[in-house]
């Protein structure tokens, strides 16, 4: 099969297009033809090395934890799932070799729910680690019906999808983000904040009675600032600050699972949250999507498509 690789770590210049072997079906697998994946910044960060002592590394490894796509052939054990079935998944196993970024990849049944149908594959294939990022920092803090959330970072990947998630859920929902994106933010359903300094008086004028529940979803100096407007503390999750724990706060390494994937899923085809994508590139031009996922200031996700079908209605990059 034709899959994206890398046989040492390094920058995206160390990404190679070409020949790479057949995944192999496990008794709980099933072989997935890949319409498409998206950038996280996890994948460029591990091509970087950068979580070489968390996750064993065999090489040449292809990237992509995300993908959207169409089942093949369900591995021996499965009943979850059968020949042409259109899925989603995030497919993170507990080494790092075997990726999404190729024509097909052997996903666990694990990591999979069926994909939604009113949007495309590159759409879809946004979904599995933001969304479910998003679902379960706000599923830890109990957001819900008459909260007053605020969501740090609102215009990236996943604060695209949290936004959307707590409107659904009921919540009113505060988010930071540079001014250019207040219009956008707007768009999603919540009240735009400008981060950096006055933050603190911003949130006074927006929330005088104070903030139910916090997600950061960028670390830095507002969280803290944040976290002092909390009117119960403790109701915070981070996914990039471990120290949060200290506060009584959550820290967020998003977990596959197929229920709240599917919970997604029909979140989606109630027309409640829809994915936000930035850009798309082809497979062979994965390299450019990591550079454009690494300069940043992008509106919610960039995708890798697969094939005519993978590519088919969407805008070129």
């Amino acid at each position: 099969m034709k899959a994206v690789f890398y046989e040492r770590y390094g920058d995206p210049d160390v990404l190679q297009y070409g020949e790479q072997p057949d995944p192999k079906v496990g008794p709980d697998s099933v072989l997935v033809e890949v319409r498409a994946a998206s950038v996280n910044p996890v994948d460029w960060k591990i091509t970087g090395g950068h979580l070489d002592g968390a996750l064993p590394t065999y090489f040449p490894v292809v990237p992509g934890w995300d993908v959207a796509g169409v089942v093949v052939q369900p591995g021996p054990s499965v009943t979850e799932f059968q020949a042409g079935d259109e899925v989603i998944g995030y497919v993170r196993m507990d080494t790092v070799g075997l990726g999404t970024f190729a024509e097909q990849v052997a996903a666990p049944v694990r990591t999979l729910a069926r994909k939604p149908r009113n949007v495309s594959w590159a759409e879809a294939a946004t979904m599995p680690l933001a969304g479910l990022t998003a679902y379960q920092a706000l599923r830890a803090v109990g957001a819900g019906e008459g909260d007053t959330v605020l969501v740090h970072n609102g215009a990236g990947g996943v604060g695209t999808y949290a936004i959307q998630i707590a409107t659904a859920w009921g919540a009113r929902v505060l988010a930071t983000a540079s001014e250019k994106n207040h219009d956008f933010l707007r768009s999603l359903g919540a009240e735009p904040l400008t981060y950096g300094e006055g933050l603190a008086d911003r949130i006074t004028v927006a929330a005088p009675e104070g903030l139910d529940a916090v997600v950061d979803f960028v670390g830095g100096d507002d969280l803290p600032v944040s976290l002092e407007h909390l009117r119960t503390p403790g109701r915070v999750a981070s996914v990039v600050d471990a120290g949060i724990k200290d506060e009584g706060g959550r820290y967020i390494f998003v977990r596959p699972d197929p229920e709240d994937l599917l919970a997604l899923t029909e979140l989606v085809e109630a027309g409640s949250v829809k994915p936000v994508l930035a850009e798309t590139f082809p497979l062979e031009r994965a390299a450019d999507a990591f550079r454009s996922s690494i300069e940043g200031h992008v509106r919610g996700k960039i995708a890798v498509t697969v094939g005519d079908e993978g590519q088919a209605g969407l805008p070129a990059a």
